[in-house]
């Protein structure tokens, strides 16, 4: 069972005032294993009763429970449950020497009057983002008082004063910071060399080598088997299989990544209307968040982390999408390669692909919903083209023939 604990005065990481919303999650030992001390405010846009957008404003409040969280030995979840059936969770994992947010899962009550005034919903709404969360030494504090927004469709979160640590050893928090990159002092640029150097004649150069080197073309990904489960005696929640790469644009460079199955863990959750995938590798971190409308599931968020060859952290997501869609209770397939844009700098590509987040049963893949690329009907697409093509040629030489014979008649008749 784990505690929340309201405290007066910050324990550990001592230069960093109380402040905000703080919360101390013990393990079944009774040892610390997570702490953390934030501030968050919520902008969220709803349907009003009167056909009306509102958009309200409010903070996460300094009383909260947090009996949901949970410390593991390589994954962690801080969550935070508030007001009318509202929560705040943000999932931790450990990636060698280091440790990551890799996601963090808002869910908001309509019917909650008090703060969603004639809404025209009563229904609770999920939404899950990725933070700025990354490459924190373990055994240090998370540091970042500058301000981060996050945003999502219909939804704006603003963390600040962010203080964490999470898979504390021992029990004991420690004093060590590791602080994000926008509390970090900007460097003094350094003047520029005004030096005069006499110029150099009679040099004879050759051209410099060409420095593109062409893209090597990666291999097709190994196929990955993941599965989620609620607790170590249950059967599977959640099915996926594939072969997964993703594409990176920064700038205008462009860089493919496959994801290593062998070398890759596994996380996430199961829900009634929602579940998440999340993958972590040494090469990324990608997660997958499902919905259903209790008829059909869909993909509706994808979020990745990954460390580039250029040494740079690329991060982007979309939780808009409407991908991988089949009825509850049913798996979705593809087995040919898909190309999925996520965003104008992320793509994602598939091999093999058969997942269900819902309803499974036994352990086992329910009856596939194929893909239109896998289906029968696929290849009448080529023919139907071919026929419309020949059609329409047939109409122009046609159109041609008729329009020659007129033109020689009207010139013997003159």
């Amino acid at each position: 069972m784990f505690r929340y604990f309201s405290l007066l005065l910050a324990f550990g990481c001592v230069i960093h005032p109380s402040h905000g919303t703080e919360v101390m999650v013990k393990d079944k030992d009774d040892k610390l294993c997570l702490y953390a001390n934030l501030m968050v405010n919520f902008s969220v846009s709803y349907e009003a009763a009167d056909n009306k957008s509102n958009t309200v404003q409010f903070e996460l409040p300094a009383n909260v429970m947090s009996d949901g969280s949970k410390c593991e030995e390589t994954n962690s979840m801080l969550k935070l449950d508030f007001g009318a059936g509202h929560s705040w969770s943000v999932k931790f994992t450990i990636n060698g020497n280091v440790y990551q947010a890799d996601s963090i899962t808002f869910s908001y009550n309509l019917s909650d009057s008090t703060i969603f005034p004639k809404s025209a919903s009563n229904e609770t709404v999920s939404v899950i983002v990725r933070p700025h969360i990354t490459d924190v030494s373990m055994d240090t504090c998370y540091s970042c008082n500058s301000k981060e927004t996050i945003q999502a469709e219909s939804v704006n979160q603003t963390l600040w004063n962010v203080l964490i640590q999470a898979f504390i050893s021992n029990g004991t928090q420690s004093k060590n910071l590791t602080t994000c990159a926008a509390d970090l002092p900007t460097p003094t640029p350094t003047a520029p060399d005004t030096t005069t150097v006499a110029p150099v004649t009679n040099v004879t150069t050759s051209a410099p080598p060409s420095t593109t080197t062409p893209t090597p073309t990666l291999p097709t990904p190994s196929t990955g088997n993941y599965s989620i489960k609620p607790d170590e005696n249950s059967t599977a929640c959640l099915l996926a299989n594939f072969g997964l790469r993703i594409g990176v644009k920064q700038g205008e460079k462009y860089q493919e990544i496959n994801l290593d199955p062998n070398r890759t863990s596994v996380s996430g959750s199961c829900g009634g209307n929602s579940s998440e995938l999340v993958l972590v590798s040494s090469a990324m971190t990608i997660s997958f968040a499902f919905t259903n409308d209790t008829k059909k599931f869909r993909l509706q968020g994808v979020n990745v982390t990954a460390k580039l060859s250029s040494g740079t952290v690329f991060s982007e997501g979309n939780s808009s999408l409407s991908l991988w869609e089949a009825s509850v209770g049913s798996s979705y397939m593809c087995n040919k390669e898909q190309n999925y844009t996520i965003t104008g700098q992320l793509n994602v590509f598939t091999f093999d692909l058969q997942v269900q987040p819902f309803e499974v049963k036994k352990g086992l893949f329910s009856t596939a919903e194929e893909c239109f690329l896998d289906s029968d009907l696929s290849f009448l697409v080529p023919i139907a083209v071919g026929v419309a093509l020949s059609f329409l040629i047939v109409l122009v030489l046609i159109s041609y023939l008729i329009g020659r014979r007129k033109s020689r008649t009207g010139y013997q008749s003159v």
